[in-house]
């Protein structure tokens, strides 16, 4: 096996989603890694990453410095923005440097060195890994870390469900109405069986959707975090800690994280999915991973866990990679 060298460069746009599976791939390969987020202007902010005529000029000025030699031997992108950038290195490295793109760029995948997609991407090539969800870094070792960080949830009376709510996206309508529908179902399964319940938002989360919630928690044993003002962000905790996570339909990434756990994951879902995130979901079903919040006697699976796998196989075609730029005259 050789040892990789060289440096990696990380490259997304500020989604925390594209950033936390870059990044989490990039960990696995245990190379010096530089964490670029660079935002093409318009019109390649428009066409990326199909339009590549003129290069660095796809990024304002401030950020051309950062995009310029020394080349890395490796680069992952997450994320359309990223994969302009992802797919530029190729020629400018003269292929001396891996590409990995992570997520469907919609154009050929063959002007990447390695494309890392999902199953429901539906995106197939003799360079394509396939995943079942999102890379991620939950293992056992970040969920101890996680309960280390919150000791005090251990007090809470169990079972303690972790509830994870996303934002709304085309197609899939997160407001106030399915915020009071999520509380009847959690509120009447906690009256049934005892526990505590901890409700967390994200960046994506709607103000009208925590407004919702919180009166309709109040006396419920658990927190609802909303953002700073609740308080550190205490995801890795609530994770750490679930005996139960249910997880809004919207965010592939959430679902992900949560089957990689190892607890029962639900969901609650009112009206059909985009054909996209159905075919997610249904994925997620035939394997067991995932169930509707009212389902009953959920049993836990071993977790998905996908992202040292995927590190494995890029590790290989990197080193692959290596050896033909060697072998050059």
């Amino acid at each position: 096996m050789l040892k990789l060298h060289g440096e990696c460069w990380v490259i997304t746009d500020a989604a925390a989603g594209n950033q936390r599976q870059a990044l989490a791939l990039a960990e696995h390969l245990q190379l010096p890694r530089r964490h670029l987020l660079l935002e093409p202007r318009a019109p390649w902010s428009w066409l990326a990453p199909r339009l590549t005529a003129g290069g660095r000029l796809a990024l304002p000025a401030a950020q051309r410095a950062w995009f310029a030699p020394p080349w890395p031997a490796v680069a992952i992108g997450c994320g359309r923005a990223a994969a302009l950038f992802t797919r530029l290195l190729r020629p400018l490295t003269e292929r001396r440097c891996h590409t990995v793109q992570i997520l469907d760029p919609r154009i050929d995948p063959a002007l990447w060195d390695t494309v890392v997609a999902p199953r429901h991407d539906e995106l197939h090539g003799a360079n394509v890994l396939t995943t079942l969800g999102s890379l991620n870094t939950v293992d056992d070792e970040w969920l101890a870390d996680g309960r280390d960080a919150c000791p005090h949830f251990e007090e809470l009376p169990r079972p303690r469900v972790g509830v994870l709510l996303g934002g709304p996206r085309r197609g899939i309508a997160l407001d106030a109405d399915y915020a009071a529908a999520l509380a009847r179902q959690l509120l009447a399964r906690q009256r049934a069986e005892g526990g505590s319940l901890l409700v967390l938002g994200s960046r994506r989360t709607p103000l009208a959707l925590i407004e919702t919630l919180r009166p309709l928690l109040v006396d419920v044993p658990g927190l609802l975090w909303a953002g700073q003002d609740d308080g550190r962000n205490p995801y890795p905790g609530v994770l750490g800690w679930a005996d139960r996570l249910v997880v809004t339909p919207d965010s592939v990434n959430m679902l992900s994280e949560a089957c990689a756990v190892g607890c029962p994951v639900l969901t609650f879902i009112r009206a059909p999915l985009p054909p996209k995130i159905a075919r997610f979901h249904q994925t997620l079903r035939e394997a067991g991973l995932l169930h509707d919040l009212d389902a009953p006697g959920t049993a836990p699976q071993p977790p998905l866990r996908e992202t040292a796998r995927v590190a494995a196989l890029v590790r290989a075609r990197i080193e692959a990679t290596m050896a033909e730029v060697a072998a050059r005259p």
